[in-house]
Order: structure tokens, then sequence, then C-alpha cells
């Protein structure tokens, strides 16, 4: 089985209008496919392929009131099943661990020939730890500054990801990184084939552990809302970039114009390609779909570490170096200035004044009414 993980560092760029039309192509192409909706806590995936809200969902499976096979549910699409996500359950955005290396389980033993996972935007832990699934996920991203950025500093964040997996806790290695952490903006300043030769003079050995899951490490782009031919090139950008600073080779899987046909096709409810295959949408998803039924199915060795980096604390230090990250990253190239985070930051705190204000007079009033009802 092939798992395809589809990913974006910033929403709105049509992962899901990627996910749900790829499923129908590669059923319709003979293929067993399983579409999943791990956009946990924005789950409208169903709404994408005309499917009615289900009963039985991953929220109700982590819930413990379904079974996992009972939420493995047909479509009216040849081949292809659906997991529905939940948006309905409070925080089943953020999994806990044992949830979320349940659910990988869970996936791995799927019968099918391909599961499409439609993950969330961003590089929360678990969205990372899902698309490392597969060596082969696909980002998608759009020509804007911002949503080339957010996919590049995906790809940068899954990376490093992959390396804390591929370290013993107890190695040299991982002991470098730690170390490295405490200065959190010179560890992500630092070009990963940079950071290996320093690695590998200290641990060559698990140096060769990264390097070769790396070796097998093959992400595939889609650039979406193309309005202009020249808008394409970004997508050359990117893999500039993750060529040159992370030393990953990505592979440009296709371009998907702007088309008006795909918010026809969603207010039916039915996928573009469904709806008119012959659109200029719906073509470009069946090239997207020819050329990974072409692709071989490859996978990460199984050199990984058991305990996953697992530690709540961990995860919770990691996510803030993150979301730093993102904030001098996008500083340094200019999409946003000093400022202008610091009107931002201004303009929440006045915010937060006056909600504190409101609160305050609407306690006042509800204590002068409490008053006045006792006295009746």
């Amino acid at each position: 089985m092939q798992i395809i993980p589809i990913a974006s560092g910033k929403g709105g760029v049509g992962k899901s209008l990627l996910s749900a039309n790829l499923a129908v192509a590669l059923g319709k192409a003979g293929k067993k496919v399983v579409l999943a909706d791990l956009d946990l806590g924005a789950s409208n995936l169903h709404l994408v392929i005309g499917q009615q809200s289900p009963k039985t969902s991953l929220g109700t499976y982590l819930a413990g009131q379904a079974d996992f096979s009972s939420l493995i549910q047909p479509t009216d699409y040849e081949n292809v099943r659906f997991i529905a996500g939940d948006a309905e359950i409070p925080g089943l955005s953020s999994l806990k661990i044992a949830q979320k290396n349940d659910l990988i389980k869970k996936f791995q033993n799927i019968d099918a020939d391909y599961l499409i996972l439609d993950l969330g935007a961003g590089t929360h832990l678990s969205i990372l730890d899902f698309f490392l699934l597969s060596p082969q996920g696909i980002i998608v991203s759009a020509p804007t500054v911002t949503a080339t950025l957010n996919g590049y500093l995906f790809l940068k964040n899954a990376v490093f990801r992959l390396m804390y997996n591929s370290f013993k806790k107890n190695s040299k290695a991982y002991q470098y990184l730690e170390h490295l952490k405490t200065d959190s903006a010179s560890l992500q300043k630092l070009y990963i084939p940079k950071l290996i030769e320093a690695i590998k003079k200290i641990d060559p050995v698990s140096a060769g552990v990264f390097e070769r899951r790396m070796e097998q490490f093959h992400p595939r782009l889609v650039m979406n809302m193309v309005d202009d031919p020249k808008d394409a090139d970004k997508a050359y950008k990117i893999r500039r970039s993750c060529s040159e600073y992370l030393g990953v080779e990505l592979e440009h899987l296709g371009i998907m114009f702007k088309d008006p046909m795909q918010d026809v096709a969603l207010s039916s409810r039915l996928p573009v390609i469904v709806y008119k295959p012959n659109s200029i949408l719906g073509q470009a998803v069946f090239r997207i779909a020819d050329k990974i039924l072409q692709s071989e199915t490859i996978q990460f060795d199984n050199e990984a570490r058991d305990d996953s980096f697992a530690a709540a604390d961990t995860e919770a230090e990691t996510d803030y170096a993150s979301k730093m990250s993102y904030v001098e990253d996008l500083v340094g190239t200019g999409a946003v200035t000093m400022a202008d985070l610091a009107d931002t930051i201004k303009s929440q705190n006045f915010e937060i004044s006056q909600l504190k204000k409101e609160n305050m007079l609407l306690k006042t009033k509800l204590l002068k009414a409490a008053e006045q009802g006792f006295k009746i």
C-alpha cells in the first residue's frame, strides 16, 4: 500500500480539493483507495465528496464509541472508501501521543492500494508524524509569498522531525541537537547539509541512519491556484531552496490552474473530476494521478527511535521553537516587518484591555440584577 499524506503550510490552498479528487481519480483507475480526513478540528472533507455527515468518525473512535473498522465507509465512487474526521469534539485537533500512535498502526494495516491522508495545515508534531508515515507525501502550495514560504517551512520542520526520530535518545547526535536547541534561532538557521557534516564528526552511525532516510525522502509538490503560467516558476524556487538548504530533492508533481468550475462542483457536492472531468482542473488532477500510478512505492527503513521524541514537555518546547522560527523566517524574508509585528501586538493588547473592561461591566450588571432579584 502506498500512503499519500497531503499537507500544506497554510490553509486555503486546496489541500482537501486535491485529496478528494485524487482519491476518485485513482479509484477510476481501478485502485482500491481509502481517503481519510485528518484535518482534525476542522473536518469538512465529506462535503467535498458529497457524503452526508457520518455517524461514525475518528472522533467517535477516539472517544471509545466505535470500532476502527466501522469508520471505513463506502462512497458513491468506485473503489473509494472514506474515513471521516470530526469537528464536533473539543480538543480533537491536539491528539495525545497514545492516540496518535494507535491511529498510525491502524492506518498502516488498512487493506488498500492507496491511503490518502488529508492533513491539517501547519506544523504541529502530530501533523508532521502523519506526513512522515511515507517518504512520498504531497505538499500543496499556491503562488503567493505566504503560501510558498509556509510550504518551505513545513518541509523544513518535517526534516528536523525526521532527524530527531532517526537519532536514539542516548546518542551523541541526539544530545548535540538538544544542546543546539538551547539556541533555537541558531538551530533553525543551520543548513541541514552543514548540520549533518558536524554530526558525522561526533556520531557517524546516527548520521548514517539519517542520511539513508533522507535518501528515501522524496516529498512531492503541487502548485495550486495558478493564474499565470509564470506563477509556476514559484515551484522551482521552492525546489531550489529545499535542495540547497534542506538537502531534500522535491519532486514537482504538477500545477493546477484556478478554475471557476470548482466552486460550481462544490456547491453541487461533487468532486470536480466527476462534475466536469474535461475541465482544466479535472485534467490537472488526472495528470497528477497518472504520475502517482506510475511511481514506485517506497518506504522509510525501520531504524527509527522507539520513543518517537514523545515526551509531552518536549513536544511543547518544540512547538514553541517552531512558532518562533516561523516568525523569524517571516521577518527575515521581508514578508512582515518588525513594525508589523509591533502593531499587531499593540492591537491585540488593546483588544484584551477592552475585553477586560467589558467583562467587568457585565459582572457589575449581573451583581446588580441579582441584588434586585433578591429584594423582590
